[in-house]
């Protein structure tokens, strides 16, 4: 039998750390490289995973009044063009269809035929398509405010591309709201920041920092943007939502017009946010180990994996109808508001093979039961949050009572986990010397872990964006929210300061 390596996953996060994070994927079974180039295969395990974000998310949109609706994948050119900065900040990353069929070509083989009379581009965001028909449904205040969320695919072309974190062809989900006044509008893109930001927290198990995003990082044709921060890791950031404030641009280009109380027409304001499968990027980033992922329990797929242990078939019978009965037994179990996830593991492999292929899925809890355990109505018990071979005995009863405990006290472990790391590596930087060294590799051919968050004094120059970013690849991520003002000098240009930003390296 072959002898398990130290560590499930090589090269370790230590020694190479864009490639773990290619394995940890290709261990946990969570997606691969498709035909296409820049586009992936989402797995089972991933999309589970994405189906548990959708399903978590969709209901926290709709309590706050969000319909859900589809608009199409295809938009004009013309809808793109009414919208000069918007068009302009996407116009590299659009694919575009120019023809609506295919003809046989001599020699064999297709080629393109029948040009459109208006190209289509494959929506890389869908504001333009989505404005059209609210000029259409605004007629009134009466039909204000109007709440839309679509879950869909995006398109957009990326020469570097990273399995889930950036690729050509990824799935989201877009919000688009419409309202009478400029006040209600940014309540909605602040009331919309908090959900990704609680949800983060509270089912990701990720802490962020929200804040308002600077004029050289704002979404283009956005009055203001807004997103939530994570630090990976390798101590870099990632983006993990956004919330924009339109204002009434898009109104302008669209003509979304509406009668207000004394029958005088008002140009509308509106938002539009999201997040996308991004998030389970970050998920795999700020959780896992040398040994593969770990998920949050709030969004596993699976609570608990039991494994039996049958050392020859006159114990088979026995075996599995004491895990049928204790699989039944925890499903009778709530954990966040849906029955604890169970799953029998009962394939005709080696013992070993099976543990490892779940602690590489990352499933919170592992659960052998053999007749040793039957006879004494115990359970041995595995939490992925601690060392493999950290397994205790417990009596049967008292695990199916304490299941949902361990699978919170395992989600609160986790963000204090990641929040302590995040903490660790945030420094507050008051010089250029010291924020040069903070974001320089020891060895720039083989930039090892390093860096992390700064926070420092800046003077809003997007020159000074510019040149922070060709130096040093370091933009900044945000302003945050709950920063405080603190009168300081831009460690840059020597000029006033009215409050700190934050620094990183990111995704």
């Amino acid at each position: 039998m072959a002898r398990q390596p130290k560590n499930a996953i090589a090269p370790t996060r230590a020694e190479d750390y864009p490639e773990w994070y290619q394995q940890v994927i290709r261990a946990a079974d969570l997606a691969e490289n498709s035909p296409v180039r820049g586009c992936m295969v989402i797995k089972p395990w991933g999309y589970q995973l994405w189906e548990n974000i959708q399903r978590v998310l969709d209901g926290m949109f709709k309590a706050t009044g969000v319909e859900n609706a589809y608009f199409p994948l295809f938009i004009p050119l013309s809808f793109l063009e009414k919208e000069a900065e918007h068009v302009e900040g996407f116009a590299k990353e659009c694919a575009v269809v120019t023809h609506h069929r295919l003809e046989a070509a001599a020699g064999g083989g297709l080629k393109p035929a029948g040009e459109l009379a208006e190209p289509l581009v494959v929506r890389p965001t869908s504001e333009t398509i989505i404005g059209a028909m609210f000029a259409k449904w605004v007629q009134s205040y009466r039909d204000l405010p109007l709440l839309i969320n679509q879950w869909a695919n995006i398109v957009r072309w990326e020469l570097r591309t990273r399995m889930f974190l950036r690729t050509t062809e990824f799935l989201w989900q877009e919000g688009h709201t419409v309202h009478a006044t400029e006040q209600e509008a940014r309540e909605e893109t602040a009331r919309m920041l908090q959900v990704y930001a609680d949800f983060a927290a509270n089912d990701m198990a990720m802490p962020v920092i929200p804040g308002e995003k600077t004029e050289g990082e704002r979404f283009p044709g956005a009055v203001a943007t807004y997103s939530i921060e994570a630090m990976m890791q390798d101590r870099k950031a990632l983006q993990a939502g956004t919330s924009h404030f339109l204002g009434q641009n898009f109104s302008h280009a669209s003509g979304i017009k509406y009668l207000d109380a004394s029958d005088v027409e008002q140009y509308a304001w509106t938002t539009s946010w999201g997040v996308s499968t991004r998030l389970i990027g970050g998920l795999i980033m700020t959780h896992s180990d040398d040994d593969g992922l770990i998920v949050p329990p709030r969004l596993a797929p699976l609570h608990v994996v039991i494994l039996p242990v049958i050392h020859d078939d006159q114990a088979r019978g026995e075996v599995m109808d004491y895990c049928g009965k204790l699989a039944a037994a925890l499903r009778d179990q709530a954990y966040a508001g849906r029955p604890v996830q169970v799953r029998i593991d009962d394939r005709d492999i080696r013992g070993g093979e099976k543990t490892w292929a779940w602690i590489k899925k990352g499933v919170p809890l592992r659960v052998e039961v053999g007749p040793r355990d039957i006879a004494s109505d115990s359970v041995f018990v595995g939490r992925r949050d601690r060392d493999p071979k950290d397994r205790v005995s417990m009596k049967r009863g008292e695990f199916v009572a304490t299941v949902a405990a361990q699978l919170d006290q395992m989600q609160r472990g986790l963000y204090e986990r990641a929040l302590a790391f995040r903490q660790a590596n945030t420094r507050r930087i008051d010089s250029l010397d010291e924020f040069r060294a903070f974001f320089t590799p020891a060895n720039p051919d083989k930039p090892e872990i390093h860096g992390g968050f700064a926070l420092c004094h800046y003077n809003g120059s997007v020159e000074v964006e510019k040149r922070v970013q060709e130096e040093l690849n370091v933009t900044i991520r945000c302003l945050p929210l709950d920063a405080a003002d603190e009168p300081g000098t831009c460690i840059f240009t020597g000029q006033p300061s009215a409050r700190r930003a934050l620094f990183a390296k990111a995704y």
